[in-house]
């Protein structure tokens, strides 16, 4: 199983919990954390066992942001580092989830600061549950930056228009409370039980069919931009063959039998 000295990588059955492991930074992306996430998402893929992906920080933060020194090249961690993002320079926006999404449904799980850079990854996480004190926000033009880790174009088609352009434009926090009311987070739950919550959300999707739970997760996001007619024709395209799998008959036999499907990606 793979990590770096600044992500952790667990395995909870048939759940890969990826753990951004910077509590003295608040979890701020270094270099070792980038190419970290980025294996850890190839791993999930690769891995027919691993039917689901949790996100979540150490030491009661998710995510700062960038930590612009480290990526200046100190506190880098080894060369290995700097030969991976030389040999793929879009390496940290694989990373960051930005030019890479994963077959397997992503679960994030926030506690703390989720800001700048890691309100950005949340945004290509699939479902979100923060605890009551987290805190979101895109701050980068407070700082006379912009948000280039996907912000102008994701978060407008996520949540109303108003709210991302009122996040974005005045770099101002956000509660887990509000973040849940503008639709930027799904549940709020107690401080501490983040995980514990997005486990259990893990554990029910790692009960449905996995190939049926990927084909639904790409038509999601295939359909998006598309008009209504051109999205149904692609969700047949996408829904039609799982109806023919192993999976989807042992599906229907546990419904008559009374008991829990064995599904085996067949």
């Amino acid at each position: 199983m793979g990590g770096t000295e600044h992500l952790t990588v667990d395995r909870h059955g048939a759940t890969l919990v990826l753990t951004m492991n910077r509590p003295e930074a608040k979890n701020a992306l270094s270099l070792p954390l980038l190419v970290g996430l980025y294996d850890g998402w190839l791993e999930a893929d690769a891995d027919d066992g691993i039917r689901s992906i949790v996100l979540t920080g150490a030491g009661g933060d998710f995510c700062a942001g960038m930590d612009l020194k480290a990526l200046a090249g100190k506190g880098m961690g080894g060369d290995q580092y700097r030969d991976r993002l030389k040999a793929d320079p879009d390496l940290h926006w694989k990373a960051m989830l930005r030019h890479h999404r994963p077959r397997k449904p992503v679960i994030a799980a926030v506690e703390g600061y989720c800001v700048a850079g890691g309100t950005e990854i949340l945004q290509g996480t699939d479902i979100r549950v923060a605890a009551e004190g987290a805190t979101f926000g895109l701050f980068e033009v407070k700082r006379g930056l912009f948000p280039i880790g996907g912000s102008t174009v994701r978060l407008p088609r996520q949540i109303p228009r108003t709210h991302a352009l009122e996040m974005l434009l005045t770099g101002r926090p956000y509660s887990a409370a509000e973040a849940e009311r503008i639709g930027l987070v799904g549940r709020v739950v107690p401080d501490g039980t983040a995980l514990a919550a997005a486990l259990e959300v893990a554990e029910r999707i790692n009960a449905c069919g996995p190939l049926a739970v990927e084909a639904v997760k790409a038509s999601v996001y295939e359909t998006a931009e598309l008009t209504e007619r051109e999205g149904l024709a692609s969700e047949l395209l996408r829904g039609w063959p799982i109806f023919d799998t192993a999976d989807a008959k042992e599906g229907a036999r546990a419904f008559a039998e009374k008991r829990p499907a064995v599904y085996r990606r067949e």
